[in-house]
């Protein structure tokens, strides 16, 4: 039987979730308020390969994210996260909303245009940046480059994913901490390739406080802002690489995780990004990718995940969702040994051969 603290911990939790989901549920109409009508005006809608969407799965497949999340945090297998953990603030949060909103105008009017290459204009001269890199993914305002773009992305992707987003990364966590299983905390070395703005890499950290993470990015703003959401925590290096060529030493990791890096990725890449991530493994290491759905893992979902690109500017979404990952990594000599669903998500663990 839950004592009285663990029964208050809990719903602390189920509150925290709820109040969540309905702030960012009212940002995501409001947002699509402002985008208007899918597709093109005057053009029929594109026909699908697949029957339509079931909102009946798709309905319970959020609630079953939330409540994995949920029972993690619950038991002990992770904390929760400061978003459902402290205090609400209503002001910061206010002006959060009031920014992504402002930019939803901004992006409606790319997406009407099909303005996907600014950042390209931008930066074309730098070649820091490989020219996959150089778009405006979701139409976004500045791509990946600049401040005001990593100051608003978490808010952009809960909003879209209506306050699951965060949650959905987190279901790498159990796949982590099943591989690790019997390590030596203090002695782990963890990549986080793509961190982005740091979400997973801070409940990692949580999780292996003794652990050396690594968080590398190509975007210098997203490394910032990553850099901001861990503090002054002990065992961190931030460096800005490219995922293909990333400046570390062969077996350097015993894990490496990656969260929605691949789907942005064209094909010749993704299998450089492979074979970089087999080098630095060490040998019996653990790589945990969680990146979207594909097509048939959930049928009902299937014409969702169709639609997704032509909504939003991702041009390697489709051949990603028609990606065999089995066989993608096999070609760099890592395993498939488990794969978890996590609503629009799917978390899969590979091996290399100890």
């Amino acid at each position: 039987m839950a004592t009285a603290s663990e029964t208050f911990h809990d719903w602390r939790v189920r509150a925290a979730q709820a109040a969540q989901v309905a702030f960012y549920s009212a940002n995501y109409l409001a947002v699509r308020r402002i985008a208007g009508p899918q597709g093109r005006a005057g053009e029929p809608p594109n026909p699908s390969r697949f029957l339509p969407v079931d909102r009946a799965r798709m309905a319970a497949a959020f609630r079953d994210v939330l409540e994995a999340d949920r029972k993690n945090i619950v038991n002990g297998l992770y904390p929760a996260p400061r978003a459902l953990s402290s205090a609400p603030r209503p002001v910061a949060a206010g002006r959060r909303s009031l920014d992504a909103l402002r930019d939803a105008r901004r992006v409606a009017k790319r997406k009407q245009a099909e303005a996907n290459s600014e950042v390209f204009e931008d930066f074309r001269e730098d070649a820091t940046y490989p020219r996959y890199y150089l778009q405006n993914f979701h139409y976004q305002s500045d791509g990946w480059l600049s401040e005001a773009s990593a100051r608003r992305y978490d808010m952009q992707v809960e909003t879209l994913f209506t306050g699951a987003a965060a949650a959905m990364r987190r279901q790498a966590i159990p796949m982590l901490t099943d591989a690790l299983a019997g390590h030596d905390p203090r002695r782990l070395r963890i990549l986080d390739l793509a961190c982005g703005t740091g979400v997973l890499a801070e409940t990692i950290k949580d999780v292996y406080p003794a652990a050396h993470l690594t968080m590398l990015d190509l975007s210098e703003p997203y490394l910032e802002e990553a850099r901001r959401r861990l503090g002054p925590r002990r065992g961190l290096d931030f460096v800005q690489a490219n995922a293909e060529n990333v400046p570390a030493d062969d077996d350097s990791f015993d894990a490496i995780v990656s969260v929605y890096l691949f789907h942005e990725l064209p094909p010749k890449a993704r299998r450089v990004v492979a074979r970089e991530i087999a080098r630095l493994m060490k040998p019996g290491g653990v790589f945990i990718l969680l990146d979207s759905l594909q097509y048939g893992d959930d049928a009902g979902l299937d014409a969702l995940l169709e639609a997704f690109p032509r909504e939003f500017h991702e041009p390697y979404y489709d051949g990603y969702c028609q990606e065999d990952l089995a066989a993608l990594f096999g070609e760099a000599g890592l395993t498939l040994t488990d794969e978890r669903l996590a609503f629009l998500s799917k978390a899969s663990a590979f091996r290399r051969a100890a």
